[in-house]
């Protein structure tokens, strides 16, 4: 592999580490910011085993990092910001060099995995809570952050195979599995937030979305962190069928078949139910639910569809209250979401949930946040907390390793 400046180099009498500090030397005067070089001290770059050389390039706001590890002959480059392939037209790398930026045509939404840039992203959180005030957008941002979360499998170890919030769901061929109908839409409200923060990775975007859309809707404040990484292709995205269904033919076994795969248990999975208490069903997408009600037909946003509540972009306890009592025809009850009152161990939870809101409000926080980090891989590896609010008291690597 070689590594060269944009204009050509006497080949140096010094040793190979510093002929790549020469070389950085020269990259800085393109750019006007901080260059840190780890070459390894005892093998020249061409015969690299088993270590790795890591250049930064930190320009202005935006970060660029480009790791090479010849003992598993990889590449990856990251970036919290937008860059130019011409910027990097001199860094030659044989065979691998067709592959630096192949994810660049794959999809218009497509990106390089990076870390996300905290000022990026508290940015990012106000135009959505601007999106949220004018499109009521909340339940769809909500479903989006938790079916790129949903496909966890903490059987799985390998990232991204494991699934998780990663990004995926941002490809055609994760977007077209069955329990994602709809969700094209959500992608189309969030791209002009995307193209303006490019800094903000998928992964985290659809997460800062969905717990600001709950936040926005009257509900808990979630303990969230950031950092996550995309995944750069959609080979790597999850096989269909790892989401739940609406009406399976045993409810109870059906939900918990799926949330314990994810290491969820029975009251996280009965609080994460009670944020349908945000949107409606529409029969077009999923089968279920009416075309409209006197709760929807007027919207707001596009009208139609049956809601769980009437008040359905409010987020408070309402679910538990109308599943409970099942007194108006006009609301949407699910065999999943019948099943909370029905099965024994689910019952105990629901019917708490009914009485105390508080005590939902901070079950759903929790579990919420844990969803979210579900199958995650952080950059920096703590993850990035916005002002100063602690992140959940779960460790994310905990369930992001598939083991218990």
């Amino acid at each position: 592999m070689r590594v060269c400046a944009p204009q050509a180099l006497k080949k140096p009498a010094n040793p190979p580490h510093q002929h790549i500090k020469t070389v950085a030397q020269s990259q800085m005067a393109q750019y006007p910011s901080s260059l840190t070089l780890s070459p390894p001290k005892s093998q020249p770059m061409a015969s690299l085993r088993g270590s790795a050389a890591t250049v930064r390039l930190l320009h202005s706001a935006s970060r660029v990092r480009l790791s090479l590890s010849s003992a598993s002959s990889s590449l990856s480059i990251s970036s919290s910001s937008s860059y130019s392939p011409s910027s990097l037209k001199c860094l030659q790398f044989s065979p691998l060099a067709p592959h630096i930026f192949k994810d660049q045509n794959r999809s218009s939404m497509s990106t390089v995995a990076a870390a996300s840039d905290p000022a990026q992203l508290k940015s990012a959180r106000e135009d959505i809570k601007e999106l949220l005030k004018s499109k009521s957008c909340h339940p769809i941002l909500v479903r989006l952050g938790w079916h790129d979360s949903g496909t966890y499998n903490k059987n799985i170890e390998e990232w991204p195979r494991m699934g998780g919030a990663n990004g995926s769901l941002r490809f055609d061929i994760e977007l077209k599995h069955a329990a994602n109908a709809g969700l094209v839409n959500a992608l189309k409200l969030i791209k002009p937030i995307k193209d303006k923060y490019s800094g903000v990775t998928y992964a985290d975007l659809f997460q800062l979305a969905s717990a600001t859309a709950i936040e926005e809707a009257g509900g808990p404040k979630i303990p969230m962190k950031y950092g996550r990484v995309d995944v750069s292709a959609p080979e790597e995205c999850p096989e269909e069928g790892r989401l739940p269904a609406a009406g399976p033919p045993k409810p109870a076994d059906h939900l918990r078949e799926v949330f314990y795969r994810m290491g969820l248990n029975d009251k996280e999975i009965v609080a994460l139910s009670g944020a349908h208490t945000l949107g409606r069903s529409r029969p077009e997408r999923s089968g279920w639910g009416k075309p409209e009600t006197k709760y929807t037909k007027n919207g707001p946003g596009a009208p139609g569809g049956q809601s769980w509540t009437a008040e359905w972009l409010k987020f408070d306890n309402s679910y538990f209250k109308d599943i409970k009592q099942r007194k108006d025809d006009d609301l949407l009850v699910l065999p999943t979401d019948a099943a909370l009152f029905e099965d024994p161990s689910f019952k105990v939870y629901a019917e708490k949930y009914a009485e105390d809101q508080e005590a939902f409000f901070k079950d759903y926080a929790e579990a919420h946040a844990k969803l979210s980090n579900l199958g995650a891989k952080f950059d920096p590896q703590e993850g990035i907390v916005l002002d100063g609010v602690a992140g959940e008291k779960f460790m994310a690597a905990k369930y992001s390793s598939g083991k218990d």
